[in-house]
């Protein structure tokens, strides 16, 4: 029983990996293969299919954007937003605990690059208010990666409109599992569309695929398929992999109990976790942690997991932001409360026969 990245639970779902409901139809996965394995050259050149414009069209319409721009990573869909938002002379306020994907672009934006406290709309309000009339982005995930924490996306957006700042939403973590049926962070926090807001997004998570996008005001969009490296010089995403997200994408419309279950899956892991003595992290969306005392402790109880059957992901310095180790589930959908149970069962076990190993 793994942990993988599938949250709304589709694993070996046929109308994930053969078709999806669609006006066609014809078996969107099997429409993919018609462009072969791989996309044959940029966006702009050969690698756009019509697959590529169904997904944008419908994933925008699904999280409430104007438009949509899908990328080969999410990774590359955070480099592209913030070098082709950002620059010389103007001020990213970044959230200390914010993906890695995000702390690089930054790096490579040029720009000003501020770290403030996790979580703090206050210290943001500091930052910007220190930096002036000038042009600015406050950038933050909208769950963090590592402890499934949530951002206070309200009182951000509050802070940024106050003082004339973009926010961008790296939405990896929401998509899927946050919202009315899974239709991301942005949309529970009512700022789906707005015009000073961009999100971004992995199609590697809970729709189970490959790939990443970013989402926004239909100018925005423009300015980055015209602008952004890692959309005009790199490989478009292949044509299976977005059928795939694309077929994931409509099963999640048209069952968003999932959403809602994976929730409530990942609060039963922490509260299992904890009555057993574990400290665990308290979920917002479907990411749950385990800390652990050491690297090495880490380390061992993930190893004593998977040789129980339970795959569980194994963080430790230096990919954390606050140099604790810890083990990082994540609830999928279609667990049953049997396999919940065991699952709690198997984890602290583990847990207590590898403390040793400090």
């Amino acid at each position: 029983m793994g942990s993988a990245c599938w949250r709304p639970g589709w694993t070996g779902r046929p109308a994930t990996t053969w078709w999806a409901p669609a006006a066609s139809t014809r078996p969107t996965c099997i429409r993919g293969w018609r462009w072969g394995g791989g996309a044959t050259g940029s966006r702009l050149v050969t690698g756009t299919t019509e697959l590529h414009a169904e997904l944008e069209e419908e994933l925008a319409a699904f999280c409430g954007a104007e438009a949509a721009l899908v990328f080969s990573s999410g990774y590359a869909a955070n480099l592209a937003a913030l070098t082709a938002l950002t620059g010389p002379g103007t001020l990213i306020v970044c959230d200390a605990h914010n993906h890695a994907s995000l702390i690089d672009g930054c790096r490579l934006s040029r720009a000003k690059v501020t770290r403030v406290p996790h979580r703090a709309p206050d210290a943001v309000r500091t930052a910007l208010t220190e930096h002036g009339a000038g042009r600015a982005l406050v950038v933050t995930d909208s769950v963090f990666s590592v402890d499934g924490d949530a951002a206070p996306l309200p009182e951000l957006a509050e802070v940024c409109r106050a003082h004339g700042a973009g926010l961008l939403v790296d939405d990896a973590h929401g998509l899927g599992v946050v919202g009315d049926g899974g239709t991301g962070a942005l949309s529970a926090a009512g700022l789906a569309g707005a015009p000073d807001v961009v999100a971004t997004v992995t199609l590697s998570k809970s729709l189970g695929s490959q790939g990443g996008a970013v989402l926004g005001p239909r100018r925005v969009i423009r300015h980055l398929t015209e602008t952004a490296h890692t959309f005009i010089f790199d490989t478009g995403l292949a044509p299976a992999s977005v059928a795939a997200a694309l077929g994931a994408l409509r099963l999640l419309r048209e069952e968003p109990q999932r959403a809602a279950r994976a929730r409530r899956v990942a609060r039963r892991l922490s509260a299992g976790l904890a009555a057993a003595g574990l400290e665990t992290s308290v979920p917002d969306a479907a990411v749950v942690s385990v800390r652990a005392p050491s690297p090495q402790a880490a380390v061992a109880w993930a190893a004593a997991c998977r040789e129980a059957g339970i795959a569980v992901g194994c963080f430790r310095p230096p990919s954390v932001p606050d140099r604790f180790s810890r083990l990082r589930l994540t609830a999928r959908a279609d667990l049953t409360d049997a396999q919940i149970e065991h699952a709690v069962a198997v984890i602290a076990r583990c847990a207590q026969r590898g403390d040793t190993q400090r």
